[in-house]
């Protein structure tokens, strides 16, 4: 069986068409799940340690260290029994810590993950283990071989929960599959980015048990779905703005007739982006920003949960020498865990100013008491560049068309915002709107495609 998989930078879906009829993968009782997996750490055995000849050659070394001591010091020599036994128990702990090291740097060999809002739930209150949040947006990065080899175990982790969900589900072996692709991956490396994260999902694809996957362009495969429709033939613009890209096309749809894709534009920033804004904007000052002297990359790294290296940057700074309160509430920052609480209240603050004047987020994980008080004019500042860098690149669409288009098609789930849609409109006046199912616009598409 081959289906449609929507794999998000925020959010993931997947669906196929059984009997000529939209069938979506259900997760639980949901349509989709949060794009996040949580791995509880290996903690090796004790009772697993064996004095193989090298750490053998080890144990003696350590002897002979401690006699040469000895003798330097002027010391009766220690019975040679003992001398053992304490090195053996300094190579066993020396060992354990390696295989803690390893355990922890190393997702393929955890088989208990976790997926979705259960992952974040599980590493809240566990405090341990390890959360990787919209691994998409590493894909097109430089990544040295160990950290491509741990991001890659993590979309086979993802892809497999899929596909044995589908599979449970429909009640067949699901072993193919298109996977929806953004116009332009986010990417420090250009285009080579974007080979690399393709190569990557095919990679996760082999490893998580299917035989074959192909690949669409998101906005293509939106477009699909607002195909299905259209009763006459018309030009459209496909608008999809996701968590991590916004990406659009131009097409020829509806009429009985079949779908024509004749050109897309991409920008890799998304809803993730807005996240880190309002984060910047309005959270980071209470944390110093601006104020203590603290270098502001730090604080985008402590924002951008969505990076490991950039998580890890932030969690191995010192901030005992800043003035109080910024240095006391940095280190609870740097506290497993508190960074994902941050952004869940960034994301939940961006949600509401989407809708409404003020929010407000608590935040006595930190301190007791502290809490952050936003309004729509501080949300307008904080998403000005990405809502600038959207109209940017929709003023080129418009520009590069050959004729106005019959009508716009958004998708995605940031075009929920009505700030987002106002600069749509903006960019293309007098053009009708089409609003499809945010969650579900892309995964529609693919499942069709599927089939053909």
């Amino acid at each position: 069986m081959r289906i449609g998989i929507d794999f998000g930078t925020s959010y993931s879906a997947a669906a196929a068409i059984i009997d000529g009829e939209l069938k979506l993968v259900r997760f639980g009782e949901a349509r989709q799940f949060r794009t996040a997996v949580f791995f509880p750490e290996v903690v090796p055995n004790v009772e697993d340690f064996v004095l193989t000849p090298v750490l053998e050659a080890q144990v003696e070394s350590i002897i002979r260290a401690s006699r040469a001591d000895e003798r330097a010091a002027g010391l009766s020599p220690r019975p040679e029994v003992q001398l053992h036994r304490e090195a053996v128990r300094i190579v066993r702990r020396q060992w354990m810590e390696e295989q803690t090291r390893a355990a922890s740097a190393s997702v393929a060999s955890f088989q208990d993950a976790l997926f979705g809002e259960d992952a974040v739930d599980a590493y809240l209150e566990e405090g341990t283990g390890n959360l990787i949040e919209s691994p998409k947006s590493m894909f097109g990065y430089k990544l040295d071989p160990r950290v491509r080899k741990t991001i890659v175990s993590i979309a086979a982790h993802i892809l497999e929960h899929i596909r044995l969900t589908a599979t449970q589900q429909f009640g067949v072996p699901v072993r193919e599959a298109v996977i929806g692709r953004p116009v332009e991956f986010r990417s420090s490396m250009g285009p080579a980015g974007g080979d690399q994260a393709l190569g990557i999902l095919r990679e996760a694809a082999d490893i998580a048990g299917f035989d074959g996957v192909s690949f669409l362009e998101e906005p293509a495969a939106a477009a699909m779905a607002y195909h299905m429709q259209l009763q006459e033939r018309q030009r459209a613009i496909i608008v999809d703005i996701g968590g991590g890209t916004t990406d659009v096309a131009y097409a020829e749809l509806g009429g009985g007739l079949e779908p024509q894709v004749h050109r897309s534009w991409g920008l890799p920033r998304g809803g993730t982006d807005l996240d880190v804004g309002i984060s910047l904007y309005s959270f980071m000052p209470h944390f110093g920003k601006d104020t203590s002297g603290v270098p502001v990359h730090h604080f985008v790294e402590a924002a951008s949960v969505h990076n490991l290296p950039k998580q890890r940057e932030f969690r191995k700074q010192d901030y005992r020498q800043v003035d109080e309160p910024f240095g006391s509430r940095l280190r609870a920052l740097q506290s497993t865990g508190a960074t994902t609480r941050l952004n869940q209240s960034a994301e939940r603050v961006k949600i509401e100013l989407s809708a409404g004047p003020r929010a407000c987020a608590a935040l006595d994980f930190i301190e007791a008491d502290l809490a952050v008080e936003a309004t729509d004019a501080d949300f307008k500042v904080a998403s000005e560049d990405f809502l600038d860098r959207m109209q940017r690149l929709l003023e080129q669409t418009r520009s590069d068309l050959p004729e106005a288009p019959g009508s716009i098609f958004l998708t995605g789930g940031t075009s929920r915002s009505p700030q987002v849609q106002e600069r749509v409109r903006m960019s293309f006046p007098g053009i009708d709107v089409v609003h499809g199912d945010p969650s579900l616009g892309v995964v529609s598409g693919l499942a069709r495609a599927a089939i053909s």
